[in-house]
């Protein structure tokens, strides 16, 4: 049995192996195109330090804290990141992570980390990320292409692959072979997500006895998915990422379906009960490792006065005379079918007449990547469906949907808190932390209505309202369902939900992963 699959601890007991016990001997050096730090100036023009944004930030962030000599490698996001990287003369900047971040003083002590930025031309990046990442390889592994009429790849794509993603992987495994050969050839790399697939054969290549992790936060579809792409550049994918020690992914689908495209595609050996590849003398391991949430983080900040204030106005405003309340937070990305979900909850007040003026429905998104077409599309969609029920259903100026574009946490989890339903839908998705994050600081015994095609719904699922994406009268009738479920059996739910999340946290996905790399380092 593998850490991942351990039973989640009942409430009460240790929640998680610790990342201090699973410690790697080995120098360790991370590689994300998203940074723990981004820098920028204030209105005085005075250099300012924020903390990055996002899960995966924050759970790498606990590790690379809790070794002090560990590097981060990114890429330099702002301007102001270019600076820094200008002026360091490609030396990792140690940086003090709280309780406000900044450039740590020579001699100074606190959690730090070594944030290691480089410069990408922004031509090149522009392709590498505008082009390439997004939306090819995001569009592709999140099954988003209809096909009849997209992609249409031409020399204007294959010059992004070469010249950008490529360009940017190269340039990327360069500066993480060179930290490695500093540390005599012999560190723990751990390199994530999509936006970096050619490195890890690159660097062993030029290190061979490193210790190399990659980890795909984003769905990973079979073989039929990826022939959209040319076997040039779906083989140099697949064999960049043979170049790991482990290849991980965050559910078992994924990781065989990983499994499948490489006997596919490669004719590589592979061994599904072990969950194996043999390439070039070596033995690849897939596994997976569902990433979490931090329970005691969530549990202060929900209980810190200004989320406090924030479920105080959003009682008052939606839940008067035993009003419920639906919520969803979710990024404005295609792949969250957010429109589908909006079209459901339409449906649910046409057929249920009774619940109009009864039930409101919070929809908190963060806009994201507008400077894509389809994306700037979709936003409008979302702003015309909305529009459309509002119009249908508005009652004495009650409107039924209220649509916040915003990126604030804080409130967010103010929203968790007190809502009734949470509706998760996605067409596709990694893992998906909101729903564990509404587990945890839920007071209201809210019911979690999960897409069956989300990485958290091989662990959630069995006690969630399940939604099928694309059927829009069956979400429909699964949000009926949650609001009127009883009050026993919604108790029982989210407490279920919750002894999983608590059980397998952030602590464990991290500490996890080192145990099993731990046997390479030997």
């Amino acid at each position: 049995m593998h850490p991942q699959e351990q039973e989640a601890a009942q409430p009460g007991e240790p929640v998680s192996p610790s990342v201090a016990d699973a410690a790697p001997e080995l120098p360790l050096i991370l590689l994300s195109h998203r940074g723990p730090v981004t820098f920028g100036r204030n209105a005085d023009g005075e250099r300012v330090v924020s903390k990055g944004s996002g899960g995966l930030v924050t759970a790498l962030l606990g590790l690379a804290q809790y070794l002090g000599d560990a590097v981060w490698i990114c890429a330099a996001a702002t301007e102001e990141d270019a600076a820094v990287a200008r002026e360091a003369k490609r030396h990792p900047v140690r940086v003090i992570t709280t309780p406000m971040p900044h450039v740590a003083d020579e001699g100074e002590e606190g959690p730090d980390v070594l944030v290691d930025m480089i410069e990408i031309d922004e031509e090149r990046q522009a392709e590498f990320y505008g082009v390439f990442s997004n939306p090819i390889l995001w569009f592709i592994q999140h099954g988003l292409y209809g096909l009849a009429e997209s992609p249409v790849l031409t020399a204007a794509e294959h010059h992004a692959f070469e010249h950008g993603y490529a360009g940017v992987n190269e340039q990327m495994a360069d500066e993480l072979a060179r930290l490695v050969e500093e540390r005599d050839g012999r560190a723990l790399v751990l390199i994530q997500d999509y936006h970096f697939y050619l490195v890890a054969d690159s660097v062993r290549r030029r290190c061979p006895n490193v210790v190399l992790s990659h980890f795909v936060h984003i769905p990973w579809p079979g073989p039929e998915a990826w022939r959209v792409l040319p076997p040039w550049i779906r083989e140099r994918l697949l064999r960049g990422l043979l170049g790991s020690d482990i290849v991980a992914f965050h559910t078992r689908r994924y990781a065989r379906n990983f499994l499948l495209c490489v006997q596919d595609l490669l004719g590589l050996d592979v061994d599904p009960d072990e969950m194996t590849i043999s390439v070039d003398d070596r033995t690849v391991r897939v596994r997976h490792y569902p990433i979490s949430v931090d329970p005691a983080a969530l549990i202060a900040l929900a209980d810190s006065q200004e989320v406090h204030r924030s479920t105080d106005e959003l009682s008052d405003r939606f839940l008067n005379s035993g009003n419920r309340l639906i919520l969803r937070v979710d990024r404005t990305d295609p792949s969250k079918n957010v429109v589908r979900g909006f079209l459901a909850f339409g449906t649910l007040l046409d057929q249920h007449p009774e619940l109009v003026g009864r039930v409101s429905f919070l929809a908190l998104l963060q806009p994201s990547r507008k400077d894509v077409p389809e994306y700037s599309d979709y936003i409008s969609n979302i702003g015309a469906t909305v529009a459309d029920i509002n119009a249908r259903h508005t009652r004495e100026g009650q409107q039924p949907i209220d649509l916040q574009l915003v990126e604030d946490f804080p409130f967010a989890v103010a929203a968790y808190c007190v809502c009734d339903v949470l509706v998760v839908n996605a067409l596709a998705d990694g893992m998906n932390l909101v729903a564990k994050e509404f587990s945890v600081v839920n007071r209201r015994d809210g019911v979690l209505a999960l897409s069956e095609t989300t990485g958290a719904w091989e662990e959630l699922g069995q006690d969630a309202v399940t939604l099928y994406p694309f059927d829009v009268q069956q979400q429909a009738d699964a949000l009926y369902e949650a609001l009127m479920m009883s009050a026993d059996e919604r108790h029982r739910r989210l407490e279920a939900i919750r002894a999983q999340v608590v059980g397998s946290d952030i602590q464990r996905w991290l500490a996890s992963q080192l145990d099993d790399l731990r046997v390479l380092m030997r």
